[in-house]
């Protein structure tokens, strides 16, 4: 039923709670600009325009927005929230201050940790926040292949009760050989949504024409990974949306926003995918991605509608957000300058919630229980062996090579390595280090040995439980021993980020909720990642985010290699490969 108080403000039968006045209205939906004021009704936008005098009673707030643009909150159209290792409430803090009012995301991190329980807990939680979450629901969890262990799996019987959520709107990150093989289970869910008339999401990354081909055979509505400006206008052209992504490890952006010169925006938006705390607080969220299309020449108002309406129209919640017009979610910024996007004032649901660069009043997070260690067995050194065929003095090892370039591709590098009492040490000289995934569920002890090469460790280890697909713990080193204290230590602390030289832990990010994310505050949160980036770049790490990049290790869905609890996988072939190919 229609509120019936937001139809009498807007039919100017009763006045508003809040009206925004004195401001420029930057109207996304027809492109234009002009003054205009906004009269707030609870939450939503009653009235845009020249107001009657009825709109403002004795109890009508006056937000003055004089001299300032009015555009609405951005979306940010693809994040992986838990991938910041901030709480819902943390980072909601964190960018709303930037403009950014709602994100889509597939909460696909606590999915696999605490189920659908820990979904819905996430989600009332942002209810809290000045930053509305629209979830889809991961077309299968994990998305690895072959399948690696979780906490809690997703798939068509979970589906057919979370399509019913309001929160849902679709299904979140098909990956393309899950429909190119036909995954049963994600072919049920796309059945699912089909009839449920909610939109799929695709995860394509470095796809040819046959494959985008087959995606939008298969309806997949979107897609946020180009690698190239030449595959996202494929994409287009066969009728798929395209978002530019620039996030803190994958920029993107200057490629792909020059498909925006050749055949427009119209079907184009932005998301950041994963971000980490630092990077915000240095430049932005998605008004830096507003700024950095203004700078590669794209017109203001075409950039702030692919950071609005387009992404609403993608998504099919054009009706609630995107845009200032009657009805909508009232998330609306003040903005001094088109040009140079900076954000004054933001109103999240109808209320001023951030002025400066900084929350009017911090958010509270919510009461989270106590710590839970991990049901994992105390870890030694003889536990993280490669062993060599026997009586092999020497072999050749298949090593995943990671590079500051393509930080998604792992391409294979052969090492020749000496065996030393059955075993193949990790070799600092021949950039070798040993990397393992512990299974942290209590399912299965798993915990396989394969190889890694650009991480350029000298000495020590380092360690991570936020590690998506399946949040296991990876751990890569230079010593057996310290990745064993390493791995314990991140047990202990029921979830974390951590470096070990020499048996000592030279520093610790505890991770306690789900063992991925903490109600730490945005800049202490960075603090500490810059901490753990500083201290592995002495021992000799020559990657950019070296424990950002080391959750990524995991990712199947990215070609050639990863590591899962499993063992390594070949990620075009589908199935766990032995790291050692020969004897040398």
């Amino acid at each position: 039923m229609p509120d019936r108080h937001l139809l009498d403000v807007a039919y100017g039968r009763r006045p508003a709670d809040r009206v925004i006045t004195g401001g420029t209205l930057v109207n996304v939906l027809t492109g234009e600009i002009y003054p205009a004021d906004v009269a707030i009704s609870g939450t939503r936008i009653a009235a845009v325009g020249d107001l009657p005098d009825t709109l403002r009673g004795p109890g009508t707030e006056i937000i003055d927005a004089r001299g300032g643009y009015l555009v609405p909150g951005l979306i940010d159209g693809h994040l992986h929230i838990e991938c910041s290792k901030l709480s819902v409430t943390s980072f909601a803090d964190l960018v709303v201050p930037y403009g950014t009012t709602s994100v889509v995301s597939g909460l696909d991190q606590i999915l696999v940790v605490d189920g659908l329980p820990g979904v819905r807990r996430f989600l009332d939680e942002s209810k809290n926040t000045g930053m509305r979450i629209w979830w889809g629901a991961p077309a299968k969890a994990p998305y690895t292949v072959p399948e690696s262990t979780v906490g809690h799996t997703f798939g068509p019987e979970q589906h057919a009760e979370a399509h019913d959520w309001p929160e849902c709107v679709g299904v979140w990150e098909t990956v393309q050989e899950m429909v190119e093989h036909g995954d049963p289970a994600v072919m049920d869910a796309l059945d699912l949504a089909e009839r449920h008339r909610l939109p799929v999401f695709g995860c394509a990354p470095l796809s040819d024409a046959r494959r985008i081909g087959g995606l939008a055979a298969a309806g997949v509505r979107l897609d946020h990974e180009s690698y190239s400006h030449e595959e996202m206008l494929e994409k287009l052209r066969l009728g798929i949306y395209a978002i530019v992504r620039e996030s803190s490890v994958a920029h993107f952006l200057e490629e792909n926003i020059q498909v925006v010169s050749k055949v427009g925006a119209r079907r184009v938006a932005f998301c950041t995918d994963d971000v980490h705390a630092a990077d915000v607080l240095a430049g932005g969220h998605m008004d830096k991605l507003v700024r950095m299309a203004v700078k590669a020449g794209v017109d203001p108002v075409t950039a702030i509608q692919m950071a609005t309406i387009n992404c609403a129209e993608m998504y099919r919640i054009d009706h609630l957000v995107g845009s200032i017009a009657p009805g909508r979610f009232a998330d609306v910024l003040i903005v001094d300058s088109l040009d140079d996007f900076r954000v004054r004032e933001v109103v999240a649901g109808g209320t001023p919630v951030a002025r400066g660069g900084a929350m009017i009043t911090p958010t509270a997070p919510p009461e989270r229980g106590d710590v839970r260690p991990f049901p994992v067995r105390e870890i030694t050194a003889a536990d993280l062996a490669l062993r060599a065929p026997e009586g092999a003095s020497r072999v050749t090892v298949l090593t995943m090579n990671m590079t500051p370039e393509q930080v998604f591709v792992r391409k294979r590098r052969d090492v020749t390595l000496p065996v030393a009492g059955g075993l193949v040490e990790p070799s600092v000289a021949d950039d070798a280090l040993l990397v393992t995934v512990v299974e942290r569920y209590g399912k299965t002890g798993n915990m396989p040995v394969a190889m890694v090469s650009g991480m350029g460790l000298r000495e020590g280890a380092i360690a991570t439980s936020a590690a998506p697909d399946d949040n296991n713990i990876i751990c890569v080193g230079a010593s057996r021993s310290d990745m064993a204290v390493a791995i314990n230590e991140v047990v202990r602390a029921g979830g974390g980020q951590v470096v070990v030289v020499d048996g000592e832990v030279k520093a610790l990010l505890p991770l306690p909720v789900g063992g991925i994310v903490s109600d730490l505050p945005a800049a202490e949160m960075a603090a500490a990642e810059t901490r753990l980036d500083d201290l592995a770049r002495e021992m000799g790490c020559t990657l950019p985010a070296p424990l950002m990049y080391l959750f990524f290790l995991s990712i199947t869905a990215i070609p050639d290699y990863a590591i899962t609890d499993l063992g390594l996988v070949d990620c075009v072939e589908l199935a766990v490969i032995d790291p050692i190919i020969s004897e040398a």
